[in-house]
């Protein structure tokens, strides 16, 4: 359960990076790093700002892509241990439910 946790947290924050990123990265139309100044992008992340979006951009989606399969993983395994115990709990009520009354439970038949 903690370990679904944390991976549902890298997964946002991986998530939140990834768009910040691409948002940052001067496309055709300047990307959003044109609203900041193209300079101040620049003087932030030094003269070789693509090549540290770019990078950053495919670590990120690299991390998102994993961290999607992994929570695909963990959700199937959480899934099928959730529905073998839905199954077993109304045979142990009807179970429960034929030996409380009058008649005896080896006469009762049994419905599985």
């Amino acid at each position: 359960m903690i370990l679904y946790g944390l991976v549902i947290a890298i997964h946002v924050v991986a998530s939140l990076v990834l768009i910040a990123v691409i948002l940052l990265q001067a496309g055709r139309g300047g990307g959003l790093s044109e609203s900041f100044g193209a300079s101040s992008t620049q003087s932030i992340l030094g003269t070789k700002t693509s090549v540290f979006l770019k990078r950053a951009a495919a670590a990120s989606a690299v991390i998102y892509i994993v961290t999607c399969l992994s929570l695909a993983v963990m959700t199937s395994h959480r899934g099928r241990s959730l529905m073998t115990n839905r199954e077993r709990a109304p045979i142990a009520a009807q179970g429960s439910q034929a030996s409380a009354g009058t008649a005896s439970s080896a006469d009762t038949p049994v419905d599985y």
